[in-house]
């Protein structure tokens, strides 16, 4: 994806305020904000963002499995899945 399509200085914010945010929502494309000729910020619609964290999370996790892995601290599957069961046998 490209932004330099996306690229509108602050002062088109502010004189097309809604008009962004009903672009942002249907192209669901970030736009980069500048001011004074300089990247300031970037604005995305709240599905993507949510999106986003999302996927940064689930990114997060298996880093942390990772790291767990090359710690060695992993249980054969085996065990895991008798315990398991011995667990919900008592419930």
């Amino acid at each position: 994806m490209r932004y330099s399509s996306q690229v509108k200085p602050i002062s088109y914010l502010k004189a097309n305020a809604a008009e962004v945010l009903s672009h942002l929502a249907e192209q669901r494309e970030p736009m980069v904000i500048t001011q004074n000729g300089e990247a300031k910020a970037v604005l995305q619609d709240v599905a993507s963002f949510e999106e986003t964290q999302e996927t940064l999370a689930l990114l997060k996790i298996l880093a942390l499995g990772n790291q767990d892995a090359a710690a060695g601290k992993v249980r054969p599957m085996a065990d895991v899945v008798a315990r398991l069961r011995t667990k919900r046998a008592a419930v």
